[in-house]
């Protein structure tokens, strides 16, 4: 019998800062640029009862990890539920499964804050996001870590939804965060763009758009659904999670070759290359610069090892048992 531990959410949720995660993620995503194994999401959907089942993957094996997300949602309920299995890299032992939930907007925060670091001005101070949810939250906690911010501003189609949020991240960071009442506002005079929504249309026209603004669109993982129209696409130096996302799910590069706005193949690199030197980032302080951010493995394992590790430190978790194949298989 192999013991794993199981993390239930309320036992990992406080484990690492913002800062943390990012750092993990980051270390993630060098492996990945150094040749770690990663794939983009596999997605089933159900029309009746109407539902998905979908997960995705990653080996990262300076961290000692490998693993990723399963999730289902909407069945019934119209909820869903994560299931992170953690293994080791070299002999396979279930390490940990956890309840994934509550780290989601950490971990995704965290990879839009690497691409931050990597394709944003050093001097960037001002910050729009268009989404006023959990992910966005999660995006502008950690991009905070990676830049020094004086004033961002929050844009989304219900008032109260921004007013609350800029007066809770207003309280919870150095910078002023102030709810604004046009999208434009959230984009014009930028140095860092994230949007963050669950739109299938572009939430921006490209004209508001400054030289020089970096933009993270994390909200969307679908091929005919979009936060940033083609125009943003073809003038940026264009960098995603994953290149299988490109025809797959990622919408914004999908839509935008489609209708003759770029051509196939307009794209700079993979974020793990960047990261690792393998490709470079921001060209010119003039450069448009977009991280198309769909969600991956990558970050999904750096976090949880992270996460394990500390729950080990503090003892936490319960143990539960699997049984090898060894054991299991008869004959």
């Amino acid at each position: 019998m192999t013991a794993t531990l199981f993390l239930r959410n309320e036992e990992v949720i406080d484990l690492a800062t913002p800062e943390e995660y990012v750092e993990a993620v980051r270390d993630g995503y060098r492996e990945r640029g150094e040749g770690a194994p990663a794939e983009p999401r596999r997605l089933l959907a159900n029309a009746e009862p109407r539902g998905i089942l979908t997960g995705y993957f990653a080996v990262l094996p300076e961290a000692g990890a490998m693993g990723g997300y399963t999730y289902a949602a909407g069945f019934g309920n119209q909820d869903a539920h994560f299931v992170l299995p953690l293994f080791d890299v070299e002999s396979g032992d279930p390490l940990a499964v956890l309840d994934g939930a509550g780290m989601n907007p950490f971990k995704t925060g965290a990879a839009g804050a690497v691409g931050v670091d990597t394709l944003a001005r050093e001097d960037a101070t001002q910050l729009g996001i268009i989404g006023s949810g959990t992910q966005a939250r999660g995006q502008l906690l950690a991009t905070a870590t990676v830049r020094d911010l004086d004033h961002v501003s929050v844009y989304s189609r219900t008032p109260e939804n921004r007013a609350a949020f800029a007066g809770e991240m207003d309280d919870e960071l150095d910078a002023t965060v102030e709810a604004v009442d046009q999208s434009e506002a959230a984009v014009s005079g930028q140095d860092i763009v994230i949007t963050a929504t669950n739109a299938s249309e572009p939430v921006f026209d490209n004209t508001t758009l400054d030289a020089g603004t970096h933009v993270t669109a994390m909200g969307q993982y679908n091929p005919q659904v979009r936060e940033i129209d083609g125009e943003t696409v073809a003038q940026s130096t264009y960098v995603v999670d994953l290149y299988g996302r490109l025809e797959q799910d990622a919408g914004a590069y999908i839509l935008a070759r489609d209708e003759g706005a770029i051509d196939e193949g307009h794209v700079h690199a993979e974020l793990g290359e960047v990261v690792a030197g393998e490709a470079a980032g921001r060209e010119s302080p003039e450069a448009i610069t977009v991280f198309d951010s769909g969600g991956t493995g990558i970050e999904t394992v750096a976090a949880a090892k992270l996460l394990y590790d500390r729950a080990r430190e503090a003892g936490l978790g319960e143990t539960i048992e699997f049984t090898p194949a060894s054991e299991a298989f008869l004959g």
